[in-house]
């Protein structure tokens, strides 16, 4: 029954991703279709209240400081509020002030599509900030991502110098795309009993006789733009595991559908836009192989149960248990972890401290990757990414200037791809360092030997890959782990960001080289493996070590 619900959610993916990438790529193609028709009215008015009358295209330098500037007066707002939400409106439960440097942490979390949460929902925020700022950023930075993504594909295909409007980008992200599939997804989880309302913490009387507070608050609303714009912050501190918030093996499934179809389909986007629908399908299936290995990694794992938990006399013959919700099981809970670290979304429905050695490895492998399907963009580009590299290593290897998409790579393209590669395991594995030299770091483990080693890496690696999962057993909601970790949410967001922008504003300048005889395909079965390797020695390279010195040493001692 398991392997059956899993291979059922893989077959609705399938299924959607062709329909859902067509209404995608003409909501971003500039050219008229029906859903103008639909939402033009709103855009327009929305353009004369801002003062968007001329919707020109920019320069990558343009869109890359609209965007950077959008999100400074997000974060400004955002911050105040956090700092004074105990004098705003929607506080029935009398909540105090956020802590300053976790006031800092929360608003870079959820500005840079990490929502890393150092607090619990239900006792740290009011129901106004969760709506006016958590939901508000959910919206922005997801809106953020796609627009980035867009003005990214723009530049390997368009002819002209410009990469689009940014904030014709981000309006369209929000009217025709995130709002309606959230009101959607909102009156789904409403009928299958996930709360929304306004009351205050229930107050009852337990069997015992004691009292007992039970927090609810607007949770389905916050649910669908959590999944849907590859978020992951939970209305409460257990995320997903909370009855509350995932009642059902019926809302686990509509929560990973919702985090994953958006990613998935962007493939397929990037395909429509190169006027060759292979090209889509070939990062597709790259991505979707790497995914189903790491699944199956995570599901054998689990299943095989933890060899400590059976020495005790406890049965294991369901799988690893422990961390889990009985009413989701082991492959439910596996396939989440796979999805939700995929995905970049950072929602838990069981907690990954949990996982078995080899089980917690596949979510820690897939934000260091961080190429397997990702958020709302950032998989798609840093896929590419990694396709522009595997074009020119081959070039070298065959003596032929590469070219990708019909534009030349040279060093300067090559250089920024170096930084943002670079990047990514550098923000990881100093800080990670500079943790365990640290008493302000040490003293956050709670875990001794290899496992306290894999709860540092994974909140650095979460951070940096703007995932926002965490081995919850890290005691990180201290000054130097808010710190440390809002600075590298910061630059995991958007060094990668403004390097590729770079390397898309090159290419768009450059001429159209005419294909040949010798011209490399990148959309046949020869680039898939190509696109695959490339990733994998790349992330080996830069990462192995570190998983030799957390998960697999904790799986090789596990026995004794």
């Amino acid at each position: 029954m398991g392997v059956l619900q899993i291979v059922i959610v893989l077959a609705v993916v399938m299924l959607l991703v062709k329909p859902l990438g067509t209404y995608v790529y003409h909501v971003f193609s500039n050219e008229p279709n029906r859903t103008d028709r639909i939402f033009g009215w709103l855009e327009r008015l929305i353009y004369s209240l801002i003062g968007l009358k001329q919707r020109a295209g920019m320069t990558w330098k343009r869109y890359v400081l609209s965007f950077l500037l959008t999100n400074i007066i997000f974060v400004a707002i955002g911050y105040l509020l956090l700092r004074i939400q105990s004098v705003l409106p929607l506080n029935p439960n009398d909540i105090g002030n956020m802590e300053q440097t976790l006031s800092f942490n929360t608003i870079i979390s959820f500005m840079t599509n990490t929502n890393l949460q150092h607090y619990s929902g239900e006792s740290g925020l009011t129901y106004f900030t969760q709506m006016a700022v958590i939901m508000m950023m959910m919206f922005t930075s997801a809106a953020t991502g796609f627009s980035v993504v867009i003005a990214f594909i723009r530049g390997l295909m368009s002819k002209g110098q410009t990469l689009g409007n940014f904030f014709e980008d981000f309006v369209k992200s929000h009217t025709r795309i995130l709002f309606p599939a959230a009101i959607l997804v909102t009156l789904l989880l409403v009928a299958l009993q996930v709360p929304q309302t306004f009351d205050p913490t229930i107050t009852v009387t337990t069997l015992e006789g004691a009292m007992q507070k039970i927090a609810v608050g607007p949770v389905a609303s916050l649910e669908s733009i959590k999944h849907l714009g590859t978020n992951g912050g939970g209305f409460f501190g257990v995320n997903s595991a909370h009855p509350f918030e995932n009642p059902s093996a019926l809302t686990n499934i509509v929560e990973m559908l919702s985090m994953w179809l958006i990613p998935a389909c962007l493939p397929y986007v990037y395909g429509r836009f190169a006027k060759n629908s292979k090209q889509g399908w070939v990062v597709f299936s790259a991505m979707m192989t790497l995914f189903i290995v790491f699944l199956c990694v995570i599901y054998t794992s689990e299943m095989n149960g933890n060899p400590q938990i059976t020495a005790m006399g406890i049965d294991t013959s369901q799988g690893n248990m422990e961390g889990k919700e009985v009413r989701l099981g082991v492959a439910q809970s596996a396939l989440f972890s796979t999805v939700t670290t995929a995905a970049t979304t950072g929602s838990v429905d069981n907690m990954h401290d949990t996982l078995t050695p080899l089980g917690g490895m596949v979510p820690l492998a897939q934000m260091m990757l961080n190429v397997v399907f990702g958020g709302e963009g950032v998989g798609l580009v840093n896929m590419l990414m990694y396709a522009i590299l595997g074009v020119f290593l081959c070039g070298l290897m065959v003596g032929r200037t590469p070219e990708f998409l019909g534009r030349k790579i040279e060093p300067k393209e090559m250089k920024l791809i170096a930084v943002a590669i670079l990047m990514h395991p550098l923000i990881i594995l100093a800080p990670t360092a500079i943790a365990f030299l640290t008493d302000l770091g040490k003293g956050s483990i709670t875990n001794p030997g290899f496992h306290g080693v894999s709860q540092v890496l994974y909140e650095y690696t979460s951070s940096a890959a703007n995932n926002g999962s965490g081995f919850e057993g890290l005691a990180d909601n201290t000054p130097f782990w808010n710190i440390t970790t809002g600075l590298v949410m910061l630059l995991g967001r958007y060094i990668s960001i403004i390097a590729m922008m770079a390397v898309a504003g090159s290419l768009v300048r450059k001429r159209l080289v005419p294909e040949t005889i010798g011209t490399f395909r990148t959309d046949n079965v020869l680039f898939y493996g190509i696109l695959i390797g490339t990733v994998l020695i790349i992330g080996a390279l830069t990462f192995l070590p570190t998983i030799v010195l957390g998960p697999v040493a904790e799986h090789l001692t596990l026995g004794s």
